[in-house]
């Protein structure tokens, strides 16, 4: 699995460059989609704490202005229960900051097998993606 840095995604996308850029605050479909579709790889992890599996949206929630809506689905089930998401925070420096600490499901330890989750766009365009717990697994 390749993982690669929120800054080093920005200059995949062309958003990042040695030249004068035009602000952009991520806080639409087009400019949260190429982001999220170069880090597909980290939008959920698993972590095994207490005897319970937590299953983290915390990279998709630092994108989630653009976002209508997160549904997630575990082992084979469709991503249909929709993940509770804080408000952006416009009119700020940083629109997406998350400030709460909703930022993850438990569930009984092991019992997570996958993990499916949809994005919905503020644009109304969806993407889904199925992740393996090995996968994921921290």
């Amino acid at each position: 699995m390749i993982r690669i840095s929120k800054l080093t995604a920005l200059a995949l996308c062309g958003l990042v460059s040695s030249g004068p850029v035009s602000a952009q605050n991520f806080t639409t479909a087009a400019e949260v989609r190429p982001i999220l579709g170069m880090t597909r790889d980290s939008w959920v992890a698993i972590r095994e704490y207490g005897g319970k599996d937590l299953v983290y949206f915390t990279h998709l929630l630092a994108w989630r202005c653009g976002l209508s809506e997160i549904r997630y689905g575990f082992n084979g089930a469709p991503p249909s229960k929709s993940f509770k998401m804080e408000k952006c925070h416009e009119g700020t420096a940083q629109p997406n900051a998350i400030s709460g600490d909703n930022v993850y499901v438990s569930q009984p330890q092991g019992s997570v097998s996958e993990v499916r989750v949809k994005l919905i766009y503020d644009d109304g365009s969806s993407e889904e993606a199925r992740f393996n717990r090995k996968a994921v697994l921290q």
